[in-house]
This record gives C-alpha cells, sequence and structure tokens, in this order.
C-alpha cells in the first residue's frame, strides 16, 4: 500500500531553516508528480508546493516563493522541502501528497492528490 513518511519538522526561530523529507513506498514514486501541503490550527490545507514527476518543473504558493525550495530524489524514493528565513506564519503541520499525474494537477477545489503521509510539526517561533 502507499505510504508516505514524512520527517523533519520541529522548532525553529524567525529567519531560521528547516529540511522536511518524506519517504515514499509502496507506488513507483518516480511516475507522480509530489506536493507539500500544510495545515495551520483552525485553517484549512493549504498548497504549498509541487513537482513534476521527472523534477523537470516546480511550483510554490506565493507565500512561500523564495524561501522555500522543493526537490525530489527518484532514486531514493524520498521528496525534499528546504524551507529558510522562516517567519511565524509558516507553523503548521507539513504533509507530502502523491499526485495523480506525473505532472502538478489543478482544479477549483485545489490541487490533486490522492494520498498524503501523517504529517511533520514545523513550528517558528523565538
Amino acid at each position: 500500500q502507499v505510504l508516505l513518511v514524512e520527517s523533519g519538522g520541529g522548532l525553529a526561530q524567525p529567519g531560521g531553516s528547516l529540511r522536511l523529507s518524506c519517504a515514499a513506498s509502496g507506488f513507483t514514486f518516480s511516475n507522480y508528480a509530489m506536493s507539500w501541503a500544510r495545515q495551520a490550527p483552525g485553517k484549512g490545507l493549504e498548497w504549498v508546493s509541487g513537482i513534476y514527476s521527472d523534477g523537470s518543473e516546480k511550483y510554490y504558493a506565493d507565500s512561500v516563493k523564495g524561501r522555500f525550495t522543493i526537490s525530489r530524489d527518484n532514486a531514493k524514493n524520498t521528496l525534499y522541502l528546504q524551507m529558510n528565513s522562516l517567519k511565524p506564519e509558516d507553523t503548521a503541520l507539513y504533509y507530502c501528497a502523491k499526485g495523480t499525474h506525473t505532472i502538478v494537477v489543478f482544479t477549483s477545489s485545489g490541487f490533486l492528490y490522492d494520498y498524503r503521509g501523517q504529517g511533520t510539526q514545523v513550528t517558528v517561533s523565538s
């Protein structure tokens, strides 16, 4: 079965950095686009970043553009999110999500995904 396990979250100071990882198994990782999404307390799920199955295209929400970098290692079945210049408003539970196509697909309801992990908590506070 599809399994996505996030790691790397924790407490960071404003302006600090964290690197999230997502270990994927149970499917052919290199065949699917992947995304990171987050959910802050009391808020809905927010798409953060997505990457094509071959890593050739990357997309970011305006709120993280220029600060976060998504990448993947298809040989290791792992997705990454490098987060720099962290802000308190980045505090959330971060999920990796498996897309349904080789490219990142958006609909009027948001980005398309069929599985997501349990999440890793990121807290940005001084």
